[in-house]
């Protein structure tokens, strides 16, 4: 459920487009996607947060977080449980 919410959210803030598409629960994020840096992180957490209703502390991200979609998708799916 939370896999496909995330790959669209992921796709419109580091402006993917139809590349985006092809992204599946097993795609690596970080270090494979240059539109994913610093800043484009803190965007992201904060379009998560605004759209499932969740609140991400600093303590709570780490790299293995955004290694792939899925682990992406899994952790806001904990938040949101």
């Amino acid at each position: 459920m939370y896999l496909n919410e995330v790959k669209t959210i992921l796709i419109d803030v580091l402006n993917l487009g139809a590349a985006g598409q092809s992204l599946d629960a097993d795609s690596p994020l970080l270090g494979s996607l240059p539109e994913l840096d610093s800043m484009a992180v803190v965007t992201l957490i904060g379009a998560l947060e605004d759209h499932f209703g969740i609140v991400v502390d600093d303590d709570d991200i780490s790299a293995s977080t955004f290694e792939t979609l899925g682990s992406l998708a899994a952790f806001v799916a904990a938040k949101a449980g």
